[in-house]
């Protein structure tokens, strides 16, 4: 199960925090390490803050954005310590590595960890299923990146030993098919004049919200799907009546 799961970490500017994190991830039996456009990678000091988890490091996987990170996960944790604008599932550090290792299972999982100074931005927040806090001291909350890995790291290795007493849990979509999901959206909503170019408003970012938060199994999407192409098939059959 810990093999399914990936942390990702986003723009990283100081390397010793990627090696240190590499450490966290071995002494906690997870291998999947991600980083999103590091500033400086690779390091001689990425190499030295790893110790012995320099196999983790040579094995990392690096990438340009945060979408290639997660196109193949089915649920996307985004860490943060301060509460945000929209409405989004909040749970603590152990809450969350449960629901994780269940959905491990049967498939793959990400936890999305900031930059050191801002912490993830709004909109890669919009791209997570929940939004993890860790329960720290209210007036100095935000803990060093690789302290927060190191945490939430050893509450998914808790919840792994826990893991086998769960039924099976659904499968759900991934990122990727969420995506094409929203795209078929966005046209048939275009299409039927519910979206007005003049007058978007936030309509498909509160929709995203939405369908983040309800998250809709890999059948229950694809019952969506089918309903925007019978629209779909609908307005053609109105148009060429009228041609």
């Amino acid at each position: 199960m810990l093999e399914n799961i990936r942390i990702v970490m986003i723009n990283t500017f100081h390397p010793g925090n990627i090696g240190a994190a590499a450490r966290a991830l071995k002494n906690m039996g997870l291998s999947q390490l991600w980083l999103v456009d590091p500033v400086e990678y690779p390091h001689e000091e990425a190499e030295s803050r790893a110790a012995g988890a320099k196999d983790l490091l040579d094995q990392a996987v690096v990438v340009k954005t945060v979408e290639e990170a997660i196109a193949d996960c089915q649920l996307v944790i985004g860490t943060s310590a301060r509460q945000r604008t929209f409405d989004q599932p909040l749970l603590d550090a152990e809450q969350a590595a449960g629901m994780m290792v269940d959905e491990a299972r049967n498939g793959q999982i990400a936890i999305l960890f900031g930059r050191e100074t801002t912490g993830l931005t709004n909109e890669e927040m919009m791209l997570c299923h929940r939004h993890l806090f860790i329960d720290a001291n209210e007036d100095y909350p935000v803990l060093n990146i690789a302290q927060a890995i190191q945490l939430v790291c050893y509450e998914l290795r808790r919840a792994s030993k826990q893991a086998d007493k769960l039924p099976e849990p659904a499968p759900y979509p991934r990122q990727q098919e969420i995506g094409l999901f929203y795209e078929h959206l966005e046209k048939v909503l275009r299409r039927t004049g519910f979206i007005i170019p003049q007058h978007e408003g936030r309509v498909m970012d509160k929709l995203r919200r939405y369908f983040n938060r309800t998250r809709p199994e890999k059948a229950e999407l694809g019952m969506l799907r089918g309903i925007l192409t019978s629209v779909e098939e609908v307005l053609e059959r109105e148009k060429a009546d009228r041609d």
